[in-house]
């Protein structure tokens, strides 16, 4: 079933899974892919039972006020540190002191 997010309208994804407890038995929330296609390096989202508004035939209504963005991946240079500042090289003068 997909889920749909009441606070800004976004699609999480389909319920991938429902989480018990194991003695109760009692249901304790939903399981939403972190990702769309392929879920390389996305973490499931969880979304507790309090959160869950209203299932109905084909949808799942969720109430998350803070929605999980995605991360940007990160590229390998994104971790260097930053260039240097260019060398100061004392006063310069002025164009003007040269007319």
């Amino acid at each position: 079933m997909e889920t749909v997010n009441l606070t800004d309208g976004k699609r999480l994804g389909k319920v991938c899974d429902i989480v018990f407890s194991y003695p109760e038995g009692k249901v304790q929330g939903i399981v939403v892919p972190g990702g769309k296609g392929f879920r390389w390096g996305k973490a499931d989202l969880f979304i507790d039972l309090k959160c869950v508004k209203k299932i109905g035939v084909d949808v799942v209504l969720v109430d998350i006020k803070a929605a999980p963005k995605s991360e940007k991946k990160r590229g390998r240079w994104d971790d260097a540190p930053p260039p240097p500042p260019p060398p100061h090289y004392g006063d310069r003068r002025d164009y003007g002191e040269y007319e």
